[in-house]
């Protein structure tokens, strides 16, 4: 049997991508650009084993066996397995060997699944990087991890990444691409504020295909708007300008919501706990006269709130007096640590409205990080040494 284990990560659009041209090999209406998070606080787990013993392939996703015939999940196996047959002829036997045999592959997040925290972009993109570290498979990946999810070819790097729309009918040209890496802005931070863990009531396939029929300012914002907001957030993130920086990531987020709000009959995935967020993100950079703090808000109600490090303490502590922890005795934040700062009056009184016990329910502190690593330490592998999950997965 041989066996491979990865990690990968979770990544956020801060140009969104909303909208297939073409729905078999997702290919986008629209380039999008994002920041991978850091896998110390969320990642995807991906054991795979290929053993000739195994009878069929299987898969087991957050402890639960899943349905192997998903035609994305098929597209990423058959692609893999035709890259590695095509590399075959180097002469790898041993890669031979496994290409006959059939995978079991286990799957976990350390986040909820589906709550618009991009579980199926770390999903796809750990999937596709185990099987080709599997089979032997270099080079271009993303092209694969975007038959998967669309946003899982831009978790196939780490820092800042791009996903070029591309021209062409076969998605040859539809990849993702690096614009700077994780270390270029050591200021930053992430920061997820957990508005609901529960799955959305409209998922992000279902919503786009929903908006591409029927709202026209979706054609608009991908034919006018987002050419322009790619040149200028890459030149953002190059010069880490965080004004120009989180300006356009909340304008891009806020028109994003709009098309959904535009699409016939409307979807809404903001709720009350995200618009109050988003008055409170405003009245804080008002209040110190520049843009100190950004949100962005994917298909989900979770706010993604974007700062510099000097910031952290002080908005931490206002969101925690905004939306006070219901004590259920789970830890309220998670991730980097953060220091309690006490409050001037003057910033209390500009910024606070009504509190909403329980609206947060715990708060994740990140930073950018790496993309896709294959682990050395078996103690994580999620299949045992007769290839099935492991009690504890």
């Amino acid at each position: 049997m041989k066996k491979v284990t990865c990690t990968a990560p979770v990544n956020i659009a801060v140009i969104k991508y909303w909208g297939k041209r073409n729905e078999e090999l997702i290919l986008p209406i629209n380039s999008s650009l994002s920041v991978t998070l850091h896998q110390d606080q969320l990642k995807t787990t991906t054991t795979v084993a290929a053993n000739r013993d195994f009878p069929e392939d299987r898969i087991w996703l957050n402890g639960k066996e899943d349905n192997i015939n998903h035609p994305r999940l098929q597209s990423c196996l058959r692609e893999i397995r035709r890259l590695a047959r095509k590399r075959r002829s180097s002469g790898d036997d041993n890669i031979s060997k496994i290409l006959n045999y059939k995978v079991h592959i286990c799957s976990v997040n350390n986040f909820p699944t589906a709550a618009g925290l991009a579980s199926s972009a770390a999903g796809y993109a750990c999937l596709v990087y185990s099987l080709a570290r599997l089979y032997g498979v270099e080079g271009e990946l993303s092209e694969i991890a975007r038959q998967g999810s669309g946003s899982a070819c831009r978790s196939m790097y780490g820092g800042f990444v791009q996903w070029i729309m591309g021209e062409r009918e076969d998605g040859k040209d539809s990849l993702a691409q690096q614009v700077e890496p994780e270390n270029h802005w050591p200021e930053l931070r992430i920061l997820i504020l957990v508005a609901s863990a529960e799955k959305k009531h409209v998922g992000s396939t279902a919503g786009m295909q929903t908006s591409v029929k029927t709202s026209p300012l979706l054609k608009h914002r991908a034919e006018s708007v987002v050419p322009g907001r790619m040149e200028e957030m890459i030149e953002a993130i190059k010069k880490k300008d965080f004004e120009a920086f989180g300006q356009l990531t909340m304008k891009d987020s806020n028109q994003f919501h709009a098309t959904c709000l535009d699409t016939y009959p409307p979807i809404f995935y903001l709720n009350q706990v995200s618009q109050r967020i988003i008055g409170l993100v405003h009245r804080y950079n008002a209040y110190y006269g520049q843009t100190k703090i950004a949100y962005s808000f994917d298909a989900g109600p979770n706010a993604v709130i974007f700062t510099l490090e000097p910031t952290v303490n002080e908005f931490v502590e206002i969101v925690k007096r905004s939306f006070p922890p219901e004590s259920n005795g789970d830890p309220y934040l998670k991730g980097l640590a953060v220091s309690p700062v006490s409050l001037s009056q003057d910033l209390l009184s500009a910024v606070e409205t009504d509190v909403f016990p329980g609206g947060v329910s715990y708060v994740i502190v990140t930073q950018p990080g790496p993309g896709p690593m294959e682990s050395q330490d078996i103690s994580v592998d999620l299949l045992g040494t007769d290839g099935f999950p492991n009690a504890s997965g």
